[in-house]
């Protein structure tokens, strides 16, 4: 008589999840709409930073209805996260899974600075934290993020720290290390070339680089950054015009880790 083998264990497989750098303006949210829904079938869950969607300053409506659209699953923001009011009535809503910064210390600050979604049975986490170096001083995100971690029901961590200090982000992600799948930073809009994965399984980029108008200076029309660098007077910023790239990270979890991970960069045609 055979012997019953008893309960197999089933594979889960890989979590593969895409992060989009800063949308930038009218010129992101074109080629984000354009080429997420191209890629989008590659991964399990997309999450698109969205803090300078409206304008280069903020999100509104309908950049969060075509962001949302095109394929993506969480939307975070950052430190022009109040500039449209439209944003008020968003954070109230269900139909916006938006994360704004977890380190505001004010209790009555509206929406919520982290987010649990299931994919595909496996829960994941989604947190926004805003740094302090050159910076609008906010609570400390590090002890924040201590206390938040002091949960036991956020599966896999994915953080987005929205800062303009490298060491800062740097600190951030040896803090993390082994204790969330990811720490990709955001806000300077260039992506750097430190892709890797920390100890105990932590991927970690210091900024995912931006979503936005390829010929800029971070997104804005040459002329008025260069004319202040050149004249040291204040002038106009718009949003530069003509085609777009889009920057991201993507990251394979496991067992609530990172296994691997690795740039992305598109660049629309002339």
């Amino acid at each position: 008589m055979a012997l019953n083998p008893g309960p197999s264990t089933l594979y889960t497989p890989p979590m593969r999840v895409l992060f989009i750098g800063d949308v930038f303006g009218q010129p992101g949210r074109r080629v984000l709409q354009n080429h997420l829904p191209v890629i989008r079938p590659q991964f399990d869950f997309v999450i698109v930073n969205m803090e300078n969607s409206a304008g280069g300053f903020g999100i509104h409506r309908d950049a969060a209805r075509g962001a949302l659209e095109a394929g993506a699953g969480c939307l975070t923001l950052g430190n022009h996260a109040w500039h449209h009011k439209d944003i008020y009535p968003m954070l109230a809503e269900d139909t916006y899974p938006i994360v704004r910064p977890l380190n505001y210390a004010d209790p009555g600050t509206p929406g919520v600075g982290w987010r649990t979604f299931d994919v595909n049975g496996e829960k994941l986490t989604v947190v926004n934290l805003l740094g302090r170096v050159f910076m609008d001083s906010l609570s400390n995100p590090f002890r924040a993020m201590d206390d938040l971690l002091e949960r036991d029901d956020l599966g896999a961590v994915f953080v987005d720290f929205h800062a303009e200090a490298t060491s800062e982000k740097q600190a951030m992600g040896w803090h993390l290390a082994g204790r969330v799948a990811a720490v990709i930073g955001t806000h300077t809009h260039v992506p750097t070339a430190d892709t890797r994965i920390l100890k105990g399984g932590t991927a970690y980029q210091t900024d995912a680089g931006f979503t936005g108008p390829h010929d800029s200076i971070i997104g804005s029309a040459i002329e008025g950054p260069l004319g202040r660098f050149l004249t040291e007077r204040p002038h106009r910023y718009g949003v530069a015009e003509g085609r777009a790239e889009l920057n991201g990270v993507i990251v394979q979890i496991e067992g609530g880790r990172a296994a691997a991970a690795e740039r992305y960069r598109f660049v629309e045609d002339d």
